[in-house]
């Protein structure tokens, strides 16, 4: 990455492009449908005939793939009828041995940026997984080499579960103009980049394509950053995370923070238990008695006994609204609004748990075509998003993007504008101006300022 560190970069510059080493679709609870192998669309998609677990929107996507999937085609009828279809992790490495074999054998042309060495050079910190997952490796391992019909000669069962660590360490979730995940690569160059809570970069999809650009502006000789995990959660836990997955301690300018007083008021608003009474915005913090949790700024204590009550049916609600969801949204819409009840008498109102128990409001209120339900909760989510995550970050122009078409259906456009306009000077960011999600954006923009003169228009009449 030396090369990237050279060059002066400017805010929402690409710094680098990359197309997958190999990629595969997902399915997931906020898109179940399949997916084209190549481009992860999922509409007009059609089976692969001979194996039917590889599907395609269209002859010239399936032509893309072909020269990979034509040997993957017949390890997957051998693994169906072993078991159950392949999972995406192991589907990409069974992707990845047929890459390197086409590689090897001059069919699949390889260039400085995209060849097997690079995944070689990959980090895969087999030496710091517990046995449990160790394990795992293992029969993946002898998986894959059963569905890829290897001679014992070619078999290295080491270097089968390293390339596992690999691809569990350095595989991304690729988004599409939506920002719904629909599928997971492998971009050595990408994963190359290191870490930071406070990046200077941020990684998007087009199609397959992952593009870095830089969040800000980066003076030469600035080391490129991106993030690898969720930012909105609180140092202590990212840190946990960070030692789980990727086997080492972040120590940028966030990090360091770590039980210094902001840190410690940042962690109980986004994580902790908060004051109840109404006039104080004061913390809690655990008793030296260990009796109850005592506000930092008023001296209110709340004893364990009230806490404990009031999370024990909190998580006895947030099961039966978990469960209702699959059969009975408009139960599950009441069971979710309990659980919000019940939380904000926990916790601060901009708190990660209050936020997602929102999402999920937001989520079935569009399901139930209650508008206006939406239009609170989104409001109320993009609060705590523009608190919790950078100036820049693409979450916060998705959530600006579907609150300005929220209004613009119930027909406030003046709040449609503001909520558009902050969604565009987002994704022209991230995205460029020139970007299929950004028109998209810019159309919707023009529409509503075009509705808003028409309204102003009739009411001077």
């Amino acid at each position: 990455m030396e090369e990237l560190h050279k060059a002066l970069k400017d805010q929402g510059e690409v710094i680098i492009s990359q197309s997958p080493y190999v990629a595969v679709p997902i399915k997931d609870e906020e898109s179940p449908e399949s997916k084209c192998e190549w481009c992860f669309s999922s509409s007009s998609i059609k089976a692969c005939s001979a194996c039917r677990a590889v599907w395609y929107c269209s002859r010239e996507c399936q032509r893309s793939d072909w020269m990979l999937h034509r040997v993957e085609c017949k390890a997957s009828k051998i693994v169906t009828e072993m078991m159950k279809p392949l999972t995406p992790v192991m589907r990409l490495l069974v992707k990845l041995y047929i890459r390197r074999k086409l590689e090897n054998e001059k069919i699949f042309p390889a260039t400085a940026t995209d060849n097997y060495k690079l995944v070689e050079a990959l980090v895969s910190n087999i030496s710091e997984l517990d046995v449990e997952l160790l394990l795992l490796s293992a029969q993946m391992a002898k998986l894959v080499s059963s569905a890829l019909q290897l001679p014992d000669s070619e078999i290295n069962m080491k270097e089968i579960v390293e390339n596992f660590g690999k691809i569990s360490c350095n595989s991304h979730s690729i988004d599409n103009s939506d920002l719904k995940f629909v599928g997971t690569g492998l971009y050595p160059v990408i994963s190359f980049t290191n870490h930071s809570c406070a990046p200077n970069s941020f990684v998007v999809f087009e199609g397959r394509l992952a593009v870095m650009r830089a969040m800000q502006h980066m003076p030469k000789d600035t080391e490129v950053l991106t993030s690898y995990i969720e930012l909105s959660d609180s140092t202590m836990t990212r840190q946990k995370f960070l030692k789980e997955k990727y086997c080492f301690t972040c120590s940028c300018s966030r990090c360091i923070k770590l039980g210094q007083p902001d840190d410690i008021r940042e962690t109980a608003i986004v994580e902790g238990y908060w004051c109840k009474k109404s006039d104080c915005d004061g913390f809690l913090l655990c008793g030296s008695d260990n009796k109850g949790f005592v506000c930092q700024k008023c001296g209110l204590v709340r004893d364990n006994k009230e806490i404990s009550t009031i999370t024990n049916e909190l998580k006895c609600i947030s099961d039966k609204a978990s469960i209702s969801l699959s059969f009975d949204t408009t139960e599950a819409s009441v069971a979710y609004k309990r659980v919000e009840e019940l939380e904000l008498k926990l916790y601060h109102p901009f708190s990660i748990s209050i936020m997602r128990t929102r999402a999920k409001l937001l989520k079935i209120s569009m399901d139930l075509d209650d508008m206006e339900g939406a239009l609170l909760n989104i409001r109320s989510i993009i609060q705590i998003y523009e608190r919790v995550y950078p100036k820049w970050h693409p979450l916060i122009g998705a959530r600006c993007y579907l609150c300005g078409q929220i209004e613009m259906e119930l027909g406030y456009m003046v709040g449609a504008i503001e909520s558009l306009t902050k969604a565009y000077n987002v994704f022209r960011i991230t995205h460029g101006t020139n970007s299929p999600l950004t028109m998209k954006i810019t159309s919707k923009l023009a529409e509503a300022r075009a509705k808003a003169l028409a309204s102003f228009g009739r009411m001077k009449i």
